[in-house]
């Protein structure tokens, strides 16, 4: 009998470390905002997601397996706060993951965002999130990509087999995604079957990076192309920030240059500005492109370590055939300007 009790002792000592060594959380945020813009004399005045971060939930966990070795998960579903639904597009269209990471580095399957368009968050000020993100006048050059820059694919994709590098190189980092069409060059392929990469070195202060990725469009083999070379350094007052890009479809050619600041104010505020200007070749101007630049500033007050206050005001000033807008613009006619201003609430748990 004691020998039983011992064994079950012993069981429930293994079973309660085994459950000790994994864990799930629950986890989200939502972000909501007043918002009025306006172009070509029409205004608009609504309530809008995301004007500073972007609406979500999830569940995520990990598993320590012993000997560095770590599995987990991750879904995380978009939230469309003002009308309490979720994107059509899929319930954990954010994210859907399985990961093993060891000391090798991370191997993580399912659908994510790519190498490409990480750096494109890392480095705008606003998190490419809201009136201001820096890829409003960024263009997909009429590939089948997915309409405007941040529908596409290069965002986030399906089908991706993804190799992270471990945390203790120095200050380097990186990682490759991979996603197969899964449509033997059919129809059904296009957008999806892509690869991209970055690599880059951060410290207390510097953070550079380049990435670069691929996009298939048709059978015949075009691509859709982007690159990105990205520095920031952390003065301590001020962060200051440079992305140069270049977008690439057949023979014509974008080229989009962002300058950006984030001032600290006081101890829970963050001064954000930045400006941005983008080219097209003349194949591009020939298939109906044009040029534009963007203005923007903004102010985040954080009210605690979850719950943050902000205002942002942005303009796009068209220049030529081009016709980029804000988020939740009117109609922009050829050429002409698009400009917004909100005031939002965000709260993460």
């Amino acid at each position: 009998m004691k020998k039983s009790l011992i064994v079950l002792a012993a069981l429930a000592s293994i079973a309660g470390s085994a459950a000790a060594q994994s864990s799930v959380t629950l986890f989200g945020l939502v972000d909501m905002a007043t918002r009025y813009t306006k172009a070509n004399g029409i205004s608009l005045k609504k309530l809008s997601d995301d004007g500073s971060s972007s609406s979500r939930f999830g569940v995520r966990g990990v598993e320590d397996l012993g000997d560095g070795l770590k599995a987990s998960f991750w879904l995380e579903s978009q939230l469309i706060g003002d009308t309490g639904v979720v994107a059509a597009a899929g319930f954990w269209n954010r994210r859907s993951t399985v990961s093993l990471a060891g000391n090798f580095g991370e191997v993580r399957l399912g659908r994510d965002k790519t190498a490409v368009y990480l750096q494109l968050d890392d480095f705008d000020p606003y998190g490419d999130v809201g009136l201001a993100t820096m890829t409003t006048t960024y263009s997909a050059l009429g590939s089948t990509a997915g309409g405007s820059f941040g529908s596409s694919t290069m965002n986030r994709n399906n089908n991706q087999v993804i190799y992270i590098l471990p945390s203790n190189l120095g200050g380097l980092y990186g990682q490759v995604n991979v996603a197969a069409g899964e449509a033997a060059g059919t129809a059904t392929a296009f957008g999806q079957k892509q690869y991209s990469g970055r690599l880059g070195y951060k410290d207390a202060r510097l953070n550079v990076s380049g990435a670069y990725g691929e996009t298939t469009i048709d059978p015949t083999g075009v691509k859709f192309k982007v690159g990105s070379l990205a520095a920031a350094y952390d003065f301590g007052v001020a962060k200051p920030t440079l992305v140069v890009t270049q977008n690439k479809y057949l023979t014509l050619e974008q080229k989009a240059y962002t300058l950006g600041v984030t001032v600290p104010v006081g101890p829970t505020g963050s001064f954000l500005a930045s400006f941005t200007s983008d080219t097209v070749n003349d194949a591009a101007v020939a298939a109906g492109f044009g040029k534009a630049t963007q203005a923007s500033a903004g102010y985040l007050y954080g009210l605690s370590k979850r719950t943050f206050l902000y205002s942002t005001v942005t303009q796009v000033s068209n220049k030529g055939k081009a016709k980029y807008a804000v988020t939740d613009s009117p109609t922009v006619l050829a050429g002409q300007k698009s400009s917004g201003i909100d005031v939002g609430l965000k709260h993460s748990f």
